[in-house]
């Protein structure tokens, strides 16, 4: 019994567990870019750039030693991509690890221990580190570069320290594992914030180990002090010190005249020299807590120190540059992510401010003042103007813990909450409103001024009750409800969301739905990998049992192939779940402390965070894989689980047959089961779709364009192309969300690579900090402006050129919305802007309106741009956005090419019913660039298509099919039909979704002649409407009601298909599916729909 050797297995299945899932995660690692973030951060990490804040310099620099094994530059993103492999499979080596201490504790003392349990732990621990290895998040997360794979994998290890700290807390030299965790802690602010959140569980280990009898006040008291420590760290330490090297920096350089510089080295010469008086003078004075505290937060900085790769390479002016963090001061503003606004968390504004306006006491605030360096005068300026530049909402709809916060989502707000309760503003001047109805209150009498003023009165009191009326009927819904009170807000008082509704909707949204489904989609099961956005249909937890999926989200009964075939859907029956409820239970009854220290770390990593982040309904993408260091705990209660039912089993039946039993039957229940479930839609290898969509964006541009992107999809991608592969340098990509910013127009005004600056007129005096962030419009006359003359109105610094705020500041203004750009048909054939059959469509002038009240900073650069090119080099627009603002209002002026529009002096009115069919197409250009096109392996029906790659196939297939009406418009039928199977064999149906944006192929084939390619794609989407049809059978009626939308929009597509054949005179087919059709519309009686 006593021969069994522990550490030697617990170190032999540790590296074990580490190689199973560092092979599992090498088979499935993307080979190249994945999209959102990740082509940020390939290229900022090997070539060691500064990407967006909050920052992740040691990621980076760990990035940039993985990309130094690359071969070529090509196998660059795959390489820092292994970062994330072997950061994750670490963090299974270490789960082992401490899941083995863990469980030591519950088995009793290592006398006490017998072989059986130490097997028992280690298959335990075994288990459940690769049920942790499977898991849906923490593997997506492994096999990409993205930060959260080495989040966890710090979570992992300062969990670990923490244990083997406790283990030698009271031994001579045990401090020392205090000091690594503080270096650990502060390297990992060079990762993510979320690995701090392990410390409270570190708090409580020292805390049960070091008080043997807890009280309730010492426990709530050991509590508050932790969570205190937590704060301090992350709020005042780290934040404090970057405010005291900025203030003495300033201080310095500006009162006592020393050169810039001075006072960033005089602070840290003065922390060093408190750090050596302090640890001297304890040491000395035999204070050895306080020698250990100070040596741990001197650790702390020492780790935080990977933050100087920053200002260091930011001094380098990198091309890319975020925020450009280049001193004390804006590395802090960067640190505390300013350039995303500032969220009050504990106590701030709610979404219903949106209908009350500025608060009529304090209206405005002031912004921080923002310091640049002046060369001139040797001194640090202000380059903003922050007295009252900051409006503020109205304080009677501030609340404690607002989690109805944000402005843009108030429909969905209401939709959780409830309507917000709204009563007319008995203080509210209707004489005011005179002169809105051209009445001159001057010129009244006091009865003919409250004769009118009533008047006015009566008509919104009339309004007020119709619009009550018609929500009461339900002829209004909540987005109509949104717009009432936007529209009548003045008149009104909006009572704000109640502290009981912000508490109903953190329960029921950000924990329920933003956490709870998060953790069961990891540990029961997932339905499919689109997003949930609230319905029975998409994102939600299943357990792959009909009967309990039925009770949560409708009918099991007639999936479509699309339900059943979708990779993201991953049945584990619940059986980890349960070996986890198991877990919790077993460890709580037998060790209550240790119990509660990974309750801490699963809470702090969980709801803890769901309560800082305070999302949104909803978010852009799903956002489980932030969750991880949560599911990581919960996995970790998989290894009780297993144990307890050994420790109960082996009353019944001897250990030999017990132990074999227990472990066989756990491994195929939780770990086997999640990698057979998962390995589809996690596999990534050969998967190129991300590196595609971005040389069909650089492609699709004219050399030395200009391209305007817009979000992170169609930017980072690129900037991966240009800055690791070298492709397409010539086209400078401009970001217009960054262009708000001084930083990135100073960028964007500097030569880069191949690519030189862009044309600007605008110097930095007249853009820095907040000046002309916007520009008002001001009607001054009716007539139209030459653009030139616009901006340069704009760029006067004349007090008569600018208008003065309510808050006193004075910004520049427009006097006419109406804008020219006079074109020289000479200068648009010498640079070949368009091609020679074109020319005579080259009009005399680009004429258009700038709608809304202003032009803000990034559109009055765009515009420049434009203005100062003067069609030197080809401006292109990546199309992203279906916004006026976004094409600076030239919408009318487009050209097709591929991916981009670009922008071109002939006019093609959008066709406003249906605004993507934006711009004109020159065919035989475009089928130049579709032709060779790199699709990334797209048709390969063994690729994972993610959410991202099927919802890109909208543009995909929207530009071809254009391209295949102007090209049969053109008599060119050869060509349209090769476009034609280029768009079906490159996405084919059945991978990529989004049928009615297959239609026009059907329509092609047959004006092609192709009617058999026609039919075959008819009866693929038929089969498909067919299905969805057979699926809502099976529901309800009210459930029918609740689908109508979308049940009648299946019936009317459905429709459109045999249309489609009608039209094309294909009466065989179409009076044969007809039948077919009337069938499954009968089904739906209840919708009254036309028969065929």
């Amino acid at each position: 019994m006593t021969s069994f050797n522990f550490k030697k297995w617990n170190t032999i299945l540790g590296w074990f567990a580490f190689a199973i899932a560092l092979l599992t995660y090498s088979l499935t690692v993307e080979p190249t870019l994945s999209f959102w973030d990740c082509g940020e951060y390939i290229a900022t990490s090997a070539n060691l750039e500064v990407g967006h804040p909050p920052g992740a310099p040691l990621f980076q620099m760990l990035g940039a030693f993985f990309a130094m094994f690359a071969f070529s530059p090509d196998k660059i993103a795959l390489m820092v991509n292994y970062l994330s492999v072997f950061s994750s499979a670490f963090t299974v080596l270490f789960m082992f690890w401490s899941l083995t201490m863990l469980l030591k504790k519950i088995a009793g003392t290592s006398k006490e221990i017998s072989t059986n349990q130490n097997i028992m732990i280690l298959g335990s621990a075994f288990i459940a580190s690769l049920s942790f290895t499977f898991s849906d998040s923490f593997w997506y997360n492994a096999v990409e570069a993205e930060v959260y794979a080495m989040a966890s994998f710090l979570i992992a290890l300062l969990f670990w320290l923490g244990l083997r700290w406790e283990q030698e807390l009271e031994t001579p030299r045990g401090n020392k594992w205090l000091l690594i965790i503080s270096l650990v802690i502060g390297l990992s602010f060079g990762v993510h914030f979320m690995a701090l959140l392990t410390f409270p569980a570190i708090g409580f280990l020292y805390f049960f180990k070091k008080y043997k009898n807890v009280t309730i006040k010492s426990f709530l008291l050991a509590n508050v002090i932790i969570v205190a420590i937590l704060l301090f760290i992350f709020k005042l330490l780290l934040p404090f010190t970057l405010a005291f090297f900025g203030k003495t920096e300033i201080f310095m350089v500006n009162e006592l005249g020393l050169p810039f510089n001075s006072g960033t080295i005089f602070a840290f010469l003065l922390i060093v020299a408190v750090f050596y008086y302090g640890l001297n003078y304890t040491k000395k004075k035999g204070h050895v807590f306080y020698n250990t505290l100070i040596l741990a937060i001197l650790f702390i900085l020492i780790g935080f120190s990977t933050w100087l790769m920053l200002p260091i390479r930011a001094n380098a002016d990198t091309p890319i540059n975020e925020n450009k963090p280049s001193d004390a001061a804006e590395v802090l503003a960067y640190y505390n992510r300013e350039q995303y606004g500032e969220q009050k968390l504990f106590y701030g504004p709610q979404f219903s401010d949106t209908y009350s306006g500025l608060d009529p006491v304090t209206p405005y605030l002031d912004e921080k003042p923002n310091y640049e360096r002046d060369y001139k005068t040797g001194k640090y300026i202000i380059t903003n103007n922050f007295k009252n530049a900051k409006q503020n909402t109205d304080d009677a709809h501030k609340a404690f813990l607002p989690r109805m916060w944000s402005n843009e989502h108030n429909v969905n707000y209401m939709t959780f909450g409830e309507p917000l309760e709204f009563s007319m503003n008995p203080n509210y001047s209707y004489e005011d409103d005179l002169p809105k109805y051209g009445i001159d209150p001057r010129s009244l009498s006091e009865e003919e001024l409250i004769h009118y003023a009533q008047q006015i009165k009566d008509d919104v009191q009339q309004k007020i009750s119709d619009f009550r009326t018609a929500y009461a009927k339900g002829d209004v819904d909540l987005k109509g409800y949104d717009k009432f009170l936007k529209t009548y807000g003045e008149y009104l008082i909006v009572e704000k969301p109640t502290f009981s509704t912000n508490m109903k909707f953190m329960v029921q949204y950000q924990f329920g739905y933003m956490y709870v489904r998060y953790l069961l989609w990891n540990f029961v099961g997932r339905q499919n990998d689109n997003q949930g956005k609230y319905n029975d249909l998409d994102g939600n937890w299943i357990t792959g049992i009909p009967l309990v999926d039925e009770v949560f989200i409708g009918s099991q009964k007639n999936l479509t192939s699309d339900m059943q075939n979708n990779k993201g859907r991953n049945a584990y029956f619940g059986l980890p779940f349960i070996l986890v409820l198991i877990g919790i239970f077993y460890h709580a009854k037998k060790d209550l402390k240790s119990f509660y220290v990974l309750m801490a770390l699963f809470l702090f990593t969980g709801l803890a965070l769901k309560i800082y982040l305070n999302e949104r309904p909803f978010e852009p993408r799903e956002r489980d894989y932030a969750l991880v260091g949560s599911f990581y705990v919960f996995a970790m209660w998989i290894a009780f689980g297993v144990y307890a039912i050994f420790d109960w089993i082996k009353k019944f039946i001897t250990p030999k047959v017990a132990i074999p039993l227990v472990l066989i039957i756990s491994f195929l229940a939780s770990p086997m089961l999640m990698a057979k479930e998962n390995w589809d839609d996690h596999n990534r290898s050969d998967k190129y779709t991300a590196l595609a969509m971005a040389k069909a964006y650089l492609d699709s541009c004219d050399k030395n364009a200009i391209l305007f992107t817009i979000g992170d999809n169609d930017t980072f991608p690129l900037w991966y192309m240009q800055e690791i592969e070298g492709y397409r340098t010539d086209i400078r990509i401009v970001n217009t969300s960054l262009f708000m910013t001084d930083w990135y127009i100073d960028q964007m005004k500097r030569k880069v690579h191949d690519s030189e600056a862009i044309p600007s007129s605008f110097s930095r005096d007249q853009y820095v900090g907040n000046k002309r962030d916007y520009s008002l419009f001001v009607e001054r006359t009716k007539e139209p402006l030459i653009l030139d003359d616009m901006l340069k109105f704009i760029a006067l610094d004349d007090e008569r050129a600018k208008i003065e705020l309510k808050n006193g500041n004075k910004v520049n203004y427009y006097p006419s919305s109406k804008v020219i750009i006079p074109i020289d048909k000479n200068v648009i054939i010498k640079n070949k802007v368009v091609s020679s059959k074109q020319y005579d469509s080259i009009v005399s002038a680009i004429e258009f309106d700038i709608k809304g009240d202003a032009i803000y900073k990034n559109r009055l650069m765009m515009l420049d741009i434009v203005n100062q090119n003067n069609w030197k080099r080809p401006i292109y627009f990546t199309g992203g956005s279906f916004g006026e603002d976004d094409y600076i209002w030239m919408k009318d002026y487009l050209q097709l090419d591929g991916m981009c529009f670009k922008l071109v002096p002939i006019k093609t009115p959008v066709d406003e019913p249906n605004p993507m069919k934006m711009g004109c197409i020159d065919s035989e250009k475009m089928y130049d660039i579709v032709m060779k096109w790199d699709w990334g392996n797209s048709g390969n029906p063994k690729i994972y298509h993610d959410p991202e790659t099927r919802k890109n196939s909208i543009t995909y297939r929207t530009n071809l099919a254009r391209l295949m009406e102007t090209l049969i418009n053109e008599g060119k039928n050869d060509k349209a039909e090769k476009i034609i199977d280029l768009a079906m064999t490159k996405m084919p149906v059945e991978y990529f979704e989004y049928y009615s944006m297959v239609d026009p192929f059907a329509m092609g084939y047959y004006e092609v002649g192709k009617k058999e390619k026609a039919r075959l794609i008819l009866s693929q989407l038929i089969k498909k409407y067919q299905e969805n049809l057979t699926f809502y059978s099976g529901y309800t009626l009210t459930e029918q009601y609740f689908y109508a939308s979308d049940i009648v929009t299946d019936i009317e597509q459905y429709r459109g298909l045999l249309e489609i054949a009608k039209n094309a005179n294909d009466s065989e087919f179409y009076n044969k599916e007809k039948v077919k059709f009337n069938n499954y519309n009968k089904m739906f009686n209840v919708f009254s729909r036309k028969m065929e």
